[in-house]
Formats: structure tokens, sequence, C-alpha cells
């Protein structure tokens, strides 16, 4: 299965698509030409994964940061993006240390991931997709920790992009602790005596010991889901391509290093670099933020602050019922009246 998965893998790089050093023709001919490509693009230096997918090279394109670090939601047959290919060409990207570009770059020891970095790989990729199909400007989305990238990308280079939506947009390492006293308040009140214990031995973030954040995180998912809509399990089937054991396996070792290049060892990781506010709340593009109210890890108050701070040529804030941290229906109908109503007549070039 390895070889079946390195023969195809090389057999895209002989597509137009997957570039080296020459960049490649213009994929859009015709107005109403279908997209459909993916494949390894050489970005800073090493080979990175990108799927663009969309029924006329005539729509907007979206670029859609993943979240995780280290979960590209490339490899779902039918995400929760499906249905956004009818008016728009919907790119994802294999950060560098995550999905298929981690199988295909498995990092030497002790190489680190930075938010610079990322940030200029995805610069990196969204001219490379400007170019690819013709496009001025792009659409950028990013969730979860896709949003911290996505604010980063969006603040460095305007130029690049007609709008930011960020979804459960992250803020700051200090802000992000509301949650916490959330969680706490809603266990108790539910006498749920074995999560508040479990809780409490973890002490207040930020966290020394790297599996904190993954033990609050599931006690987190356990309330959140008792006041959100679940996801359709449609959305979690991966494509054939990433159904292999490789795949899967290259997937899995992506997370984990990623995951861990997030928090670090002693909390010293991405996460603990990260503050919106200390980047700068001047936008030189339109910003748009979705946000869960049943949201445990990021906040809605913390939201709202971030939201109250921001100074953008248009801004808007959708506060989503019944919508958590992870997406779901309800988040995914929101970002799609966003995208159709306003966002697409901003960002038809």
């Amino acid at each position: 299965m390895k070889t079946l998965l390195n023969s195809l893998a090389a057999a895209l790089l002989a597509l137009p698509f997957a570039c080296s050093a020459a960049q490649p023709a213009p994929v859009c001919s015709a107005p109403n030409q279908r997209v459909d490509e993916q494949g390894f693009v050489r970005i800073n230096g090493i080979d990175q994964w990108v799927t663009m997918r969309g029924d006329s090279c005539a729509n907007p394109v979206i670029l859609i940061v993943h979240g995780g670090p280290g979960n590209p939601q490339s490899l779902y047959a039918n995400g929760s993006d499906a249905g956004w290919k009818k008016d728009f060409t919907v790119v994802h990207w294999d950060q560098r240390g995550a999905g298929m570009t981690y199988g295909r770059n498995k990092p030497q020891e002790g190489e680190k991931l930075t938010v610079e970095g990322l940030r200029d790989d995805g610069l990196a990729v969204a001219r490379h997709v400007r170019e690819r199909l013709g496009k001025r400007k792009l659409i950028l989305m990013g969730g979860s920790w896709g949003s911290v990238l996505g604010a980063h990308m969006a603040k460095a280079g305007p130029d690049q992009f007609c709008a930011y939506v960020g979804t459960a947009q992250v803020v700051a390492q200090r802000e992000n602790v509301a949650g916490h006293t959330k969680l706490l308040a809603l266990a108790r009140a539910a006498g749920d005596t074995e999560t508040v214990a479990r809780i409490e031995a973890l002490g207040p973030p930020p966290w020394t010991n790297p599996r904190s954040f993954g033990i609050e995180r599931r006690a987190m998912r356990k309330y959140e889901a008792m006041s959100t809509d679940p996801i359709p399990k449609a959305w979690m089937e991966p494509g054939p391509l990433y159904a292999t054991p490789q795949a899967q396996a290259d997937y899995e070792g992506g997370e984990d290093y990623s995951w861990l290049e997030f928090v670090g060892m002693r909390n010293d990781g991405m996460f603990a670099t990260v503050d919106m506010y200390k980047m700068g709340t001047d936008f030189n593009l339109p910003v748009y933020l979705v946000q869960g109210t049943e949201d445990l890890l990021t906040t809605p108050e913390v939201t709202q602050r971030y939201f109250d701070a921001i100074r953008a040529p248009v801004k808007k804030l959708v506060l989503v019922p019944r919508a958590g941290h992870d997406p779901n229906l309800p988040t995914v109908e929101a970002q799609t009246r966003l995208l159709k109503e306003e966002i697409r007549p901003r960002c038809q070039s």
C-alpha cells in the first residue's frame, strides 16, 4: 500500500499543477471551466499539498486554513464545505507538519514550527493559487488554530485577500482561559463529580503538562455536545487517497507532531506566543467572525471583546446558536449566508 501511495504521489507530481521551479500555466482557459486538481506545490523549500475544486473558474476562490494544528480538511470526501463548490472554488492546503505535507517532509529531530513560518507558507500558497486560477484576490477562511494563522496572513498580506472569515477565533493564550471556569460550573451543576475532579486536578491554564490541554478539551466537547447540534457523520469520511494505511499513519503522525509544537513540552509551543492584540487590531480588509454561542474553548465573551477592538473597512460578528467550537450544521449555514450574501459580491474579481 505504501508503494501504491508513493507511485500515486509521483504521478501527481508529473501533473502541471504540481510545480517545482517553474510556475505552471493558469488552469482556467474559460470562465465556465471546472476546477478539480490536487498535488504537491513547492512552497518555501518543501513540497506542500494543495487541492482546488469548484464548478466554475468564474467563481470567487476560498482559501481554507485548517485547524488543529495538524488537522487538514483536504482529506474529507464530502466535508463541511462540500456545498460551496457550486458558487466558489474551494482550496485546501495541508500545512507544514500536517497531513500529506507531513508525509512528504518528515521533520528532522528538533525541527520547530512557528506562527511566522506557517504564515509565510500560507502567503506563498495564496500567491500560487491566485496565479494558477487567475484571481486578483482570494477569500481567506480559518477556524480555531486556522484562525490564528488566517489572522496573521490577513494582517501581513491584505493585498492578496478580499475578506477574512475567522470561525471560533483564537485571541490569545491569556484570553482563551475563560472556558475553564465555565466548564467547571457546568460540571458542578450537573453533579458530574468525576469531571470536576479531573479538571480541578489540572489546575487553571496555562499548563506545563502537554497532556492537560487535551484532557480539558475532551471534557469541553462532552458539555458542548449537550447544547449543540451533532456534526454530520458524512463530513468525516476520508476520500480514497486518504483512506490508505500510509496516508492515515501520516495524518496521525502529523497531528501528533503539530499538536506538540502547538502546546510545547512545558507551555513553550506556538500557543504561548499567540496574542491577536499584540499583533494589532487594525485590518486593511473586511473582517467577519463566526462564533458558536456554546463554545467553551474560544468563548463568545472573549470573541466579542476582540471584535470590538478590531478596526477594519467592514466588520461583522455572527453569533451562532446551537454551535460550539467544532463546526456543525448551524456553523456552516451561518458561514454560507455570509459568503453568499455579503462576501461574494465583494470578491468577484
